[in-house]
């Protein structure tokens, strides 16, 4: 692992640990502290980087399935989507986000760890050639995993992506 990586992780988990009620570990069920961002953060970061979103409802309501938004989502996850970006070279349309509506759990798209991307040849090819294949997810989704350890799941009409972390960012 790269020392700037080391350090950067450091510091966003010093950084949500002692920031006055945000980010703190709020009870024993918690996996670890996160930084939660805006949707308009997000939003920000990913229009810097050219990764588009869409949404089937026009709208942005975390409370509304048909919605694509963004509120409540992790620092590491909207990074994790820049390094994709980065790294591959291909174009990113999310097609979901924190809304409700997704299967539930710890490392949930309520949660902030997963986004749902729009399936193109170029990303399909970086995502097979680059990662390892492990197998099959409970649903039958076929799944790939990163050198980082976030995970890529074909679900057939999209990807849904796990990030566990920023991907190296």
């Amino acid at each position: 692992m790269k020392l700037r990586s080391v350090l950067t992780a450091l510091a966003l988990v010093l950084g949500a640990l002692f920031a006055p009620g945000f980010g703190a570990l709020s009870g024993a069920t918690d996996a670890h502290a996160v930084t939660k961002i805006s949707h308009a953060t997000a939003t920000s970061m990913f229009s810097s980087s050219g990764i588009t979103w869409s949404s089937s409802g026009g709208c942005s309501n975390r409370n509304n399935s048909t919605c694509t938004s963004f509120e409540q989502l992790n620092l590491a996850t909207a990074q994790g989507a820049q390094t994709l970006k980065s790294a591959s070279g291909c174009a990113l349309n999310i097609t979901g986000g924190t809304e409700t509506g997704h299967a539930s759990g710890t490392y949930s798209h309520w949660n902030g760890y997963k986004l749902d991307f729009a399936k193109y040849a170029c990303i399909g090819n970086y995502i097979k050639n680059t990662f390892t294949y492990i197998g099959l997810r409970g649903d039958g989704a076929p799944q790939w995993k990163s050198g980082a350890g976030n995970v890529y799941a074909d679900e057939g009409n999209h990807w849904d992506v796990t990030f566990y972390n920023c991907g190296g960012c």
